[in-house]
């Protein structure tokens, strides 16, 4: 037998045995597993509830998306992944062709020289672009670049347009207003700038 003791609690740590313990058996009833269960299926499948715009609720409080929703969220999902990937592969590409011909040539930063007037808006920047000057020439992989970074801009831009047009043909008016209200801080943030 081994003692503890400390200031709080006293143990005793032994092996005891107890000759007068009993062993009680109870035989339980049998009883079909699977029915419970498939009766708890049956109710959540029978359970749904409507929901105004379409939409469905089940037992567990999951949302049913309609099949509009689901077409809705691949499509802005899609314009989103495939628009950053095409804006950083025309970045990426400008970025190369840049290097690749004046990656060589020495940065002058003694003297600031402001944006070239070809850059200040997203017009000169497609000209630059489709200019038949130098397919090489410094301005025209610069506007390769800039491209590139418009693209990325109007990416979300084009994905807030594509909401709008979808709550005005769904009539959800609320949402219509709060995508207006997206739209227009978009609108005033890109056109505040030339002003």
């Amino acid at each position: 037998m081994y003692k503890f003791n400390n200031s709080f609690n006293s143990f005793r740590w032994g092996l005891l045995a107890q000759p007068n313990s009993e062993v009680v058996t109870l035989t339980l009833p049998p009883e079909d597993p699977d029915s419970n269960i498939e009766k708890l299926k049956e109710q959540n499948t029978s359970t749904v509830a409507q929901l105004p715009n379409e939409g469905e609720i089940d037992a567990n409080n999951n949302i049913i998306k309609t099949l509009s929703e689901q077409q809705l969220e691949y499509l802005l999902s899609n314009l989103m992944k495939y628009g950053v990937l095409i804006a950083s592969a025309v970045v990426l590409l400008g970025g190369i062709l840049y290097l690749i011909h004046h990656g060589a040539e020495p940065a002058e930063y003694r003297f600031f020289r402001g944006e070239p007037s070809e850059f200040r808006s997203p017009l000169g920047v497609v000209k630059v672009v489709l200019s038949g000057s130098d397919a090489y020439s410094g301005l025209r992989l610069r506007g390769i670049i800039q491209l590139g970074l418009l693209l990325l801009i109007a990416t979300p831009i084009l994905r807030v347009f594509i909401s709008l047009l979808t709550f005005l043909l769904q009539r959800e008016f609320i949402y219509v207003i709060v995508t207006l209200l997206v739209m227009a801080s978009l609108t005033y943030s890109l056109v505040g700038a030339y002003y």
